[in-house]
């Protein structure tokens, strides 16, 4: 096996052309055997095996620095730059990350798991490179669907005011998770028509010298195409189109379903996990696919994951024009609800936490300065959510409970859920957000009558004395544990809320307490650091009424393990009552 040979890029530059293609298929096997044991991002990194070779036979890394948007497609890269046993050996599958990391090798720049990104960093580098006065190639990696971030398109706007050396090299496979949204995709679709030869140019249009790559997953002519740009004295983009899932049928026939897979059977595509039972996807896509055919104002938003709500390629056509996909475009889509609402309209935005993050400036000027009655679902908003550095879902509390107008609440129960989503669609005072919870799906066939208008009301679900917990969302179970724990161990009956409402405090029953609870514990599935928890110890900061909040330290995590985070929290229902009853006995 060639593979087996290469530690190295100056190992990719000794094959011969005939060898470059053996070293492809051995690549796109060992990713395939991996992809079906381990998971991970499938079409992304079997569309790219070419172009990475072709990139490290031309280049010099890591002297020349190549720049990956996303990191989706950096498997192919890993394997060329010391990383192959991670591809190779059952063994070493998890000894890197999905993503790029200068951690892993000197071979990564930056650490990357949002999409849009690549330009603006690359253009960073190269300025960088110039002011010091060094030599050498900047490249950056960015796919067509990654361009319709508004980063990406600042960064080729700046790209051609680089007096120097900068390839952009646009892997153009007609795709993003699911199909591309938006006008420049047009443009793409005539140079991809025209072999590159359409006057119109996007990429002309921006002051960049342009290359056309029509056969993307051909080597020779790969190889070619970064021969004639490297060393260049100005800003190129290099077209290449290549084939999503490349080498595999059922990843190229369906690409959507195939961007990223769970293990898998290789001879039928068939996944090993089948999940049978409710999630809140399906639960979203449900029930919006009713409040949309019942109501015609109501339109559902996604920034190029429509699967986060379940709206699968059948159920989008279904809706029509009520659901729409701005592209990888976070920032447009908080914005475009805000008119919409303001217009009459009923939007519901559904997008991942670790996305929000990207839209700070516009859930606080767009949407609540304005006071629009959006609607805003968050998704895999908990611990247990995606668990790589750069896909945390335990930020938003403390980012977007602080926003002043904004109602964020957190549901413990599917029906808990769907009451807010009923409510928060028909009412027309405040722009809302919803927390999907994290961890159990919970079910209890429980009648929700709860008027979520009157803010920031708390329902104490069992009343005790001496000791109050407070367990928000998806944290309100290890509550209820805790309470039951504490009464076996000690005799205390605790008193449990759930307090529904993120961003405000229920001063009236907050009051309450002091008159019969000498310690106040809350629970929260997120940062503490400005989260909820503080705004119930500031309440009582002038008081003799204790509080402590549990949630999880402000750091970056990778690749965690949950329970052992939970633990190193004291997120666990022992190490909470060893806490009250230290606390108690002072």
């Amino acid at each position: 096996m060639y593979i087996e040979r290469i530690n190295g890029p100056e190992d990719v530059k000794k094959l011969s052309a005939e060898e470059l293609v053996s070293l492809a298929e051995e690549m796109r096997s060992a990713l395939l055997k991996r992809a079906s044991i381990h998971g991970g991002h499938f079409g992304p990194n079997f569309g790219m095996v070419e172009a990475t070779i072709a990139l490290h036979y031309v280049f010099d890394s890591p002297k020349d620095k190549i720049v990956f948007d996303v990191s989706h497609q950096t498997y192919p890269h890993k394997m060329l730059t010391g990383r192959k046993d991670a591809y190779l050996y059952e063994e070493h599958y998890n000894d890197v990350s999905g993503y790029s990391n200068p951690d892993e090798s000197k071979h990564d720049h930056f650490i990357i798991g949002h999409t849009s990104t690549s330009i603006s960093l690359a253009c960073g580098l190269a300025k960088g490179r110039d002011v010091k006065g060094e030599t050498g190639n900047v490249v950056a990696i960015i796919g067509d669907g990654s361009l319709s971030g508004g980063e990406a398109l600042e960064g080729l706007d700046y790209a051609a005011e680089i007096d120097g050396n900068l390839i952009i090299v646009v892997n153009d496979n007609d795709m993003s998770i699911a199909e591309n949204h938006g006008g420049l995709y047009s443009n793409l679709k005539l140079l991809r028509e025209t072999n590159g030869k359409a006057e119109c140019n996007l990429f002309k249009a921006m002051g960049l010298d342009y290359v056309y790559v029509d056969k993307g997953n051909d080597i020779p002519s790969l190889i070619a195409a970064f021969q004639s740009v490297k060393d260049s004295s100005k800003p190129v983009v290099v077209h290449i189109r290549t084939l999503k899932g490349k080498g595999y049928a059922p990843a190229e026939a369906h690409k959507e379903q195939w961007h990223y897979n769970g293990p898998f059977d290789i001879e039928t595509g068939k996944s090993l996990y089948e999940f049978d039972g409710e999630d809140y996807s399906g639960i979203t896509c449900n029930y919006l696919m009713d409040k949309m055919k019942k109501d015609k104002s109501v339109v559902t938003i996604t920034s190029a994951t429509p699967t986060v709500m379940g709206f699968t390629e059948d159920k989008r056509k279904e809706a029509g024009a009520q659901f729409v996909d701005v592209g990888i475009a976070e920032e447009t889509a908080v914005a475009l609800a805000s008119g919409i609402a303001a217009n009459g309209g009923k939007p519901v935005y559904g997008v991942y936490s670790t996305f929000i993050q990207r839209t700070y400036d516009q859930l606080s000027q767009d949407l609540c300065v304005n006071g629009n009655p959006a609607t805003i679902i968050t998704f895999s908003a908990s611990i247990w959510g995606m668990n790589d550095v750069t896909h945390l879902g335990i930020y938003d509390i403390p980012m977007m409970s602080n926003i002043p107008g904004l109602v964020y609440l957190a549901p413990v129960t599917k029906e808990e859920y769907l009451a807010m989503l009923d409510w928060s669609i028909d009412q027309t005072e405040y722009p809302v957000a919803i927390r999907v919870p994290g961890g159990e799906f919970i079910s209890d066939g429980r009648k929700v009558d709860k008027d979520f208008s009157i803010l920031n009301k708390y329902e104490v679900t069992h009343k005790g004395s001496k000791v109050a917990i407070i367990g928000l969302g998806s944290f309100y179970g290890l509550g209820d544990r805790t309470r039951e724990l504490l009464k076996e161990q000690t005799g205390m009956d605790a008193t449990l809320i759930n307090p529904y409402y993120i961003t405000g405090v229920d001063e009236e029953l907050l009051r309450s307490l002091k008159e019969d609870h000498e310690l106040v514990i809350t629970l929260e599935d997120g940062i503490l650091d400005g989260g909820f928890g503080e705004k119930i110890s500031r309440f009582y900061g002038a008081s003799d009424v204790k509080t402590r909040n549990y949630g999880i330290k402000k750091e970056f995590l990778d690749r965690y393990d949950v329970d052992t985070v939970m633990k190193d929290n004291h997120l666990t229902p022992e190490q909470i009552v060893e806490d009250i009853k230290l606390i108690i006995e002072r």
